[in-house]
């Protein structure tokens, strides 16, 4: 062998070394979906394999599936997500409340129809905010899909109800008179605000996330819509009792994550589930309505355990 070519060979051995090699991107797993469901087109996230254990991942208000963008690649090696849009919200249709009903029974039976057209026969049902009245009127409705609860921020407790609830009642007692309550619910500075909520950690919050709700708030028609959905609110908290006597009759796996920066939904929530839930799992979070603002690892390191412990006791 010669010298030039010793010398060729140890250059691509080095070079070979040095290269740097692609990283495995699980973010790249999420994969974006629209269906049409009883007409109306429904878009939803899906990341992770298929034949894996499946997460229904609902969201709040006034968000979408967007608001587990951060959290979905983090579950992705080991769950099989699921994360749609209601009627009205993100990127699925939005028709007008005179061609959909937005009440929550409806929001939860649109959402059921997606769950049939995947053909998903058991999953853990995420539930945060809105997601809660869509959540638990699915797991009434099929009981036997559930197979364990996280909650985070979801409210089902009179407890739970922050001050700000009690002029919002004044408006289901006569939505006429007090429109300035949908106004303060569809604006930036209420959307701002509900992210923000009392956290002492304001720079944290990233500033696209309540303007790009606000634009969604801002479509034409999508007023009514959430004046609709406010106004039927009032059907949850007089629900809440149901939802309790459920979580006593079919007890399962339960994991509370609740942000106690909150001004909506408020602590004594969270620990009014044990309750019902005696063998739930409660963690505090330094964090608001939305904790994946401020604590998306925090939520994504419990939930991974949370899962784990839970799948490794069946036998």
């Amino acid at each position: 062998m010669t010298t030039g070519t010793i010398l060729a060979a140890a250059t691509a051995l080095m070079l070979g070394q040095s290269s740097p090699q692609p990283l495995p991107s699980i973010a790249a797993t999420t994969t974006y979906h629209r269906v049409a469901v009883d007409g109306v087109g429904i878009f939803y996230r899906e990341a992770g394999p298929r034949d894996a254990p499946t997460i229904l991942l609902l969201h709040g208000y006034p968000s979408s599936s967007r608001q587990w963008d951060t959290l979905l690649p983090l579950l992705a090696d080991r769950y099989h997500l699921i994360a749609p849009d209601y009627p009205g919200f993100g990127q699925s249709d939005a028709p007008s409340p005179a061609q959909y009903a937005y009440t929550f029974d409806n929001l939860a039976a649109t959402m059921a129809g997606l769950v049939a057209h995947l053909g998903l026969e058991r999953y853990t049902l995420f539930m945060q905010d809105y997601g809660g009245p869509v959540g638990f009127r699915m797991a009434m409705a099929r009981p036997e899909r559930v197979s364990a609860l996280i909650i985070q921020n979801a409210n089902a407790y009179t407890e739970g109800l922050g001050a700000k609830w009690q002029a919002i009642a004044r408006y289901w007692a006569d939505p006429t008179s007090h429109p300035e309550q949908v106004d303060a619910f569809t604006s930036l500075e209420g959307a701002k605000q509900r992210h923000l909520g009392t956290s002492p950690n304001p720079e944290r919050y990233n500033p696209d996330t309540w303007r790009d709700e606000h634009a969604i708030l801002g479509r034409p028609g999508e007023r009514e819509i959430q004046a609709a959905l406010l106004y039927d609110y009032r059907t949850n908290v007089a629900s809440y009792p149901a939802w309790q006597a459920w979580m006593r009759k079919h007890p399962r796996p339960a994991l509370i994550l609740w942000g106690r920066y909150d001004p909506s939904f408020i602590v004594p929530g969270a620990e009014a589930y044990l309750r019902d839930m005696p063998n739930a799992e409660l963690h505090l979070l330094d964090a608001g309505h939305f904790a994946l603002d401020e604590a998306t690892d925090d939520v994504a390191r419990l939930t991974r355990d949370f899962l784990g412990r839970i799948t490794a006791a069946v036998p």
